[in-house]
């Protein structure tokens, strides 16, 4: 009978609700600020790959300066975002302005021009001159600031061989086409080097989206003129 009472007794504490410890709440809710933290920084990314994949963009889909006057025949077409100086990659659905000669090195200067366009590096080639323009978005001086700035580049990964870029400078369009695509490290600083004998885009962003650990380079030469 003792030993039945006992049992019971000794039940009824495991069932029975215990308060829980300040420092056991206080725990619970800094997991739950690094999940809010977590999720704010990379929705942007995750956003933009699940629209990519429910609805891709149309590669082939014609770039134009302004919009036209007659609709030609329901044909798809892109605007693009300044007949000045702008680029449009159909692939990735990005179409932005560019910002023109931006100090690569002054994080102060290219985290202000990120929040207007992508940024053009001071000192590099404009679109049709020979030599390599070098242009870059999605970038932060750290980890927290990255989703700040522009993410017109979130899906440069998907670029390929082959793929078309088109850069728009003074009502002119130029079409540049991938030769290269490669993930290098955060301090890498080759592809900015604005010589080369053809005309050529080299395009930068950091790597994964949402971080600042690396960066992925995306390469392209200029087509010929038809």
């Amino acid at each position: 009978m003792d030993l039945e009472k006992g049992t019971n007794k000794f039940i009824t504490r495991l069932t029975q609700a215990q308060p829980r410890p300040a420092y056991f709440r206080l725990g619970i809710g800094f997991v739950g600020l690094s999940l809010i933290a977590l999720l704010a920084i990379f929705y942007p990314s995750i956003s933009s790959e699940l629209k990519y994949r429910l609805s891709p963009p149309n590669a082939d889909v014609e770039v134009k300066l302004t919009s036209p006057d007659i609709q030609d025949n329901g044909k798809e077409y892109i605007v693009a975002a300044d007949p000045y100086l702008s680029i449009v990659i159909p692939k990735i659905g990005a179409n932005a302005k560019i910002i023109k000669d931006v100090n690569p090195v002054d994080s102060r200067d290219y985290q202000k021009a990120l929040t207007e366009g992508v940024a053009h590096a001071r000192g590099t080639a404009l679109p049709g001159q020979v030599g390599n323009i070098f242009l870059f978005a999605h970038s932060s001086d750290n980890f927290l600031n990255a989703n700040r700035y522009n993410a017109v580049f979130y899906l440069l990964n998907k670029m390929e061989n082959g793929d078309k870029i088109y850069l728009i400078f003074n009502r002119h369009k130029f079409v540049y086409t991938v030769t290269e695509t490669r993930i290098v490290p955060a301090e890498e600083v080759i592809y900015m080097d604005p010589e080369s004998d053809t005309p050529k885009v080299t395009l930068m962003t950091c790597w994964p989206a949402g971080t600042t650990f690396k960066r992925l380079v995306v390469v392209a030469e200029i087509l010929p003129a038809d």
